[in-house]
């Protein structure tokens, strides 16, 4: 069932171009480039944007680059890249957003831990056997950043990543297959988007187009479809 929206016009225009918004904003710290390309350095993120789809703007990310080097795009078009870039993969994405409270934990649900610095290594091996989206060694100092420990081992975690306006992503769920079909990515999701919430803001995420057992999952938790997305990974020419 379709709820009602909270979102004007001008802040829909502002998610159809996250990456562009977050560097321009709340992301602006790990901002590189100018009036038109932007991109996150690439131990942070391998995401960039364009003012616009013009060759000037092509160009202007390309000068950020060096010959094979890749940039991931996000925005409502298919991308038809000029000169400097080959396409390597451009696939449709799903953006959701949270606009109602999110779901309290059970009781019973483990407790969380705060990631941090020391647990980089595990992130980034988790990440890498489970590829929720890229996630690199600086990735982390986008936002809060937690998990679930089972012996010690981190069997899942979850994290934010873009923001700007009263929006937060939510990015990198993933649990180890050891540990699956538990509610781990559920139950961090919520608490993540809880706190999002307590402090006024709106949780969103974007997921695979065809990823449907990830969408059937974040619809139950409240989340709502707002826009099919493309997703360009460029290479430098």
């Amino acid at each position: 069932m379709n709820r009602s929206s909270t979102i004007s016009p001008a802040t829909s225009r502002l998610l159809d171009r996250p990456i562009w918004s977050a560097l321009t904003s709340g992301n602006a710290s790990f901002a590189e480039g100018g009036s038109r390309a932007l991109r996150y350095h690439p131990e942070v993120a391998p995401f960039a944007a364009l003012l616009d789809e013009t060759t000037a703007s092509f160009e202007a990310l390309a000068s950020l680059m060096t010959v094979g080097g890749r940039a991931a795009l996000v925005g409502p078009n298919a991308l038809e890249p000029s000169g400097h870039f080959q396409i390597e993969r451009q696939v449709p994405i799903m953006q959701m957003v949270l606009e109602t409270p999110a779901a309290e934990s059970i009781a019973a649900a483990p407790e969380h831990v705060t990631l941090g610095v020391a647990d980089v290594a595990d992130m980034m091996d988790l990440t890498g056997r489970t590829r929720p989206g890229p996630f690199a060694s600086r990735t982390m100092e986008f936002g809060r950043y937690i998990g679930i420990r089972v012996d010690g081992a981190l069997a899942a975690m979850a994290g934010e990543r873009m923001r700007f306006d009263r929006f937060v992503e939510i990015s990198a769920v993933c649990v180890d297959p050891a540990h699956r079909g538990r509610g781990y990515a559920a139950l961090l999701m919520m608490r993540l988007a809880r706190q999002i919430q307590l402090g006024g803001l709106t949780p969103f995420l974007h997921v695979l187009a065809d990823n449907l057992s990830a969408i059937t999952l974040y619809e139950k938790l409240g989340f709502r479809r707002r826009n099919t997305m493309h997703l360009t990974m460029l290479v430098r020419q």
